[in-house]
């Protein structure tokens, strides 16, 4: 399985100091959870270690070569990125949309076949979207979209997972499904890199957690050990009660 490395990576964040450097590697089965206030650079970051970001120093290595280095295809089939927002680029069904995820894997105008044709209803199917197969995109709902999204990304059978807000839009019980999803893809080998906004997901389904500030700065390790109220409070600047429900740590904001 595929390891992804930040190396010395400072991000590019206009207007904003270098800060601290980031030095991590993403293991196969790890679940990362980068947390942080708005505009502290999630997205940047996960973009950065997509490929599709310029670094402002350091790099990043996949298997211990340099993105720079690497023809997109090569990176395609080992990354999978879940975006935060989307367009539609033009009328397709959900069926081809999740098709789409296959196309790292074929040659210029190869036609998808039938194990790939396998791959993306067994995906729509795991997201409870298998239903809509027929109906066209643009007819979804947020929730359908963004479960579309995550359908074609496991269609691609990436080693490398990097969602951002991937349970946005979702309902309870979906997010719940997202994140059992996204566990197991965990514990089948792959690596996982999420930005959240709920503590309380991160908490429950993250094994490590990155926390970036708003100056640059930032701090990596065991959820454990990052998932504290003094740590937390100062990276959101709000006062927070904790408790525990099912063995995992429940964080309340406070008044």
């Amino acid at each position: 399985m595929s390891r992804l490395e930040a190396r010395e990576l400072i991000i590019d964040v206009p207007g904003r100091r270098d800060g601290r450097a980031l030095d991590l590697t993403l293991e196969p089965g790890q679940v990362w959870g980068v947390l942080g206030p708005n505009g502290v650079g999630k997205t940047t970051l996960l973009h950065t270690l997509a490929g599709l970001r310029a670094p402002r120093r350091g790099m990043v290595c996949l298997d211990g070569e340099s993105l720079t280095l690497l023809p997109r295809r090569r990176i395609a089939r080992a990354l999978g990125l879940i975006f935060q927002e989307r367009q539609d680029g033009f009328p397709a069904t959900v069926r081809e949309t999740a098709l789409i995820g296959r196309h790292p894997w074929l040659s210029p105008w190869q036609m998808e076949g039938g194990e790939d044709l396998r791959l993306a209803e067994a995906a729509l199917e795991r997201l409870d979207i298998a239903h809509l197969a027929e109906r066209l995109v643009s007819t979804l709902s947020g929730g359908e979209r963004q479960r579309l999204a995550i359908a074609t990304v496991l269609t691609q059978a990436p080693a490398i997972w990097l969602a951002d807000e991937p349970t946005n839009h979702l309902d309870l019980h979906h997010q719940t499904a997202t994140m059992s999803l996204l566990a197991d893809e965990a514990r089948a080998g792959r690596a996982v890199m999420l930005c959240l906004h709920d503590l309380n997901l991160a908490a429950r389904w993250c094994d490590q957690v990155l926390l970036l500030y708003p100056d640059g700065d930032m701090c990596w390790g065991p959820r454990d050990a990052m998932l504290v109220p003094s740590v937390l409070e100062r990276l959101y600047g709000q006062r927070l009660a904790t408790a525990e429900v099912d063995g995992a740590p429940v964080f309340v904001p406070v008044r």
